[in-house]
C-alpha cells in the first residue's frame, strides 16, 4: 500500500475509533446522571475508554508520522523535477572552477516572514480550523528543520506529535530573545549539552576517591594502591513554560496582537530559564556558589577587584590540572557600569572598539545579551545579566558577582528547543485560543563545587555614580 493510501486508511480508522470512544463517553455521562448506577458497568466502560485512548494516541502518531514522510517525499520529488540531468558532456577541466550553490528559500525566514506573522497564522489556522494549506506549510517547515538539524532533531520534534506541538523557526527565537526582559545571557555562556531523549533526570559521575602514588619502600615491596570511587550525580530535568489566551477576534482580524503576544511569550520563556539557573534554591548558582565576602561601608571598584582575583585563584586551586583557563565573571548591569566608571577615576579609561586597550580592562561596547560585555584588567571576560537579584543582604539592596569556569557550568537543552508553540481550543465557548511556549532543560554546577565562586556583602549595595 502506498503511503498516501495508508494515510487515508489510518485517518479513516482514527475517525472510527474517535466516534466509538465518544459514544462510550456519552454512555458514561448518561450513567452518572442516574440515581442508581451499576459499578461493574461503569468500570467496564472506563476500561474500554482507556483502551480506546491508547489506540487513538497510537493512530494519531501514525498519521502524523505518515504526513511527515509524505511531506519529505513531496519535497524530494520537487527537488528531483527541478534538478534533472541534461545529458550534456562535461568539458575538460570542469570542477576546478568555483561552483555557486543555490538553495531553495525556506518556508519561513527572516526575509519572507520577518516577525513570524505567517508562521503564527499557519499554526493557528492548522490547529483551530484544520486548514490543509497551513498544515502542509508547517510540515514542509519541519522537513527543512530536519535537513538542517539532522535526524536527532526530527526524532525529538515529532515525539510530541500527540500534543500538537510545532517547532518554532530558529530565526524567530533569535529575534525574540532578549528584547524587553532580562533574557538568558548566563545560560548562553554556559557549557551546552543535548538533553537525553527520555527520562526526567540527567546522571553524571563525579570522582570522590582517587588513586594514590607513593615512593616504593624497597624493591619488590607493595606499591601504593587506593581504590578509585565515584558518586553518581542525579540532576532533575526542569521545565520553563509560559502561556497566553488569545481571542479569536485577535487571531482573525488583528495580526499585530499575535506579534506582541508571541514576542512576550518567547522573551518571558528565555528570562525564566535563565532566572531558574541563577536563583533556584539549593542548586541555583547563587545558592550553590561558595561565598567570598566584600564588606565595606564605602565600597570602591579598586577594593572590589581583588575579590574577583581571589575567586579566580580559588577556581584554579579547585581544578588544578583540570582547569581550562575559561573562567568568566557574571554581574548585574548596574555593577558592570559602576565598576567601569569607578576604575576610570584612578586608572586609565577602558579601551573602546577602535581605540588601543588600556590596562584598566576592555569594554567591548556590546549590547545587552550579545555575549561578553568586556574584560576586567587581567583579561577575565564579563557577562552582564539582569536576572541577578539586587535585593540581597540585610538592607535588601545588594547584588552578587559570580566567578565561574565555563567548563563546569553545565546546561542540557533539547536539540529541538529552545521553544515550542501550541494552539488549542480549550476556551471555545469564550472564543479563546491558548498559546503555550515551553522547553525542557537541566543544569548543574556540582562536579567541582569549590570551583563555583561568588562575591557578596555590604560592598555590593546599590552603587552610587
Amino acid at each position: 500500500m502506498k503511503p498516501k493510501e495508508l494515510l487515508a486508511a489510518k485517518r479513516a480508522e482514527l475517525v472510527t475509533k474517535l466516534t466509538a470512544r465518544n459514544d462510550i463517553a456519552a454512555q458514561l455521562d448518561e450513567m452518572r446522571g442516574k440515581d442508581t448506577v451499576d459499578p461493574e458497568a461503569v468500570t467496564g466502560l472506563l476500561e474500554t475508554k482507556r483502551a480506546a485512548d491508547v489506540e487513538i494516541n497510537t493512530l494519531d502518531a501514525d498519521v502524523r508520522g505518515l504526513e511527515l514522510e509524505i511531506a519529505r517525499d513531496d519535497l524530494a520529488d520537487d527537488l528531483a523535477t527541478r534538478h534533472q540531468p541534461t545529458g550534456a558532456r562535461v568539458p575538460a577541466g570542469a570542477g576546478t572552477e568555483r561552483v555557486q550553490v543555490v538553495s531553495e528559500a525556506r518556508t519561513y525566514s527572516a526575509g519572507n516572514d520577518k516577525n513570524g506573522q505567517h508562521f503564527i497564522a499557519d499554526v493557528l489556522r492548522a490547529q483551530v480550523h484544520g486548514d490543509l494549506d497551513s498544515r502542509q506549510r508547517l510540515e514542509r517547515h519541519t522537513v527543512e528543520e530536519y535537513a538542517e538539524r539532522g535526524d536527532k532533531f526530527v526524532e525529538r520534534a515529532t515525539s510530541s506529535a500527540n500534543y500538537a506541538g510545532v517547532v518554532v523557526p530558529q530565526y524567530l527565537t533569535d529575534l525574540f530573545a532578549g528584547m524587553a526582559r532580562a533574557g538568558r545571557p548566563f545560560a548562553d555562556a554556559m557549557r551546552h549539552h543535548d538533553l537525553p531523549e527520555i527520562g526526567m533526570t540527567v546522571n553524571i559521575g563525579r570522582a570522590t576517591t582517587g588513586t594514590t602514588s607513593a615512593t616504593q619502600a624497597s624493591e619488590n615491596a607493595t606499591v601504593s594502591e587506593t581504590d578509585f570511587d565515584d558518586t553518581l550525580l542525579t540532576i532533575p530535568v526542569r521545565t520553563a513554560a509560559g502561556s497566553q489566551t488569545v481571542s479569536r477576534q485577535a487571531i482573525a482580524r488583528g495580526m499585530g496582537a499575535l506579534d506582541i503576544t508571541m514576542e512576550d511569550l518567547f522573551d518571558a520563556h528565555a528570562t525564566d530559564l535563565d532566572g531558574q539557573i541563577l536563583n533556584t534554591a539549593v542548586v541555583g548558582l547563587s545558592a550553590f556558589a561558595s561565598a567570598g565576602a566584600y564588606t565595606d561601608a564605602t565600597p570602591t571598584a579598586q577594593e572590589l577587584y581583588p575579590k574577583v582575583l581571589e575567586g579566580l585563584s580559588a577556581i584554579e586551586v579547585a581544578l588544578l590540572n583540570k582547569y581550562k583557563n575559561d573562567a568568566f565573571a557574571v554581574m548585574h548591569p548596574r555593577r558592570w557600569a559602576w565598576e567601569s566608571a569607578a576604575l576610570t577615576t584612578s586608572w586609565p579609561f577602558l579601551g573602546q572598539p577602535g581605540i588601543s586597550t588600556q590596562n584598566a580592562g576592555v569594554n567591548h561596547g556590546e549590547a545587552y545579551g550579545s555575549g561578553f560585555r568586556g574584560l576586567l584588567p587581567n583579561g577575565t571576560p564579563v557577562v552582564v545579566d539582569a536576572n541577578i537579584a539586587t535585593n540581597k543582604g540585610v538592607g535588601t539592596n545588594e547584588d552578587e558577582i559570580f566567578v565561574v569556569p565555563q567548563s563546569e557550568c553545565h546546561l542540557w537543552e533539547d536539540p529541538a528547543a529552545p521553544m515550542f508553540i501550541y494552539a488549542d481550543q480549550t476556551n471555545a465557548k469564550k472564543l479563546g485560543v491558548d498559546l503555550v511556549v515551553y522547553s525542557f532543560f537541566a543544569f548543574s554546577f556540582e562536579r567541582y563545587p569549590a570551583a563555583i565562586r561568588k562575591i557578596g556583602g555590604t560592598g555590593l549595595v546599590t552603587p552610587t555614580f
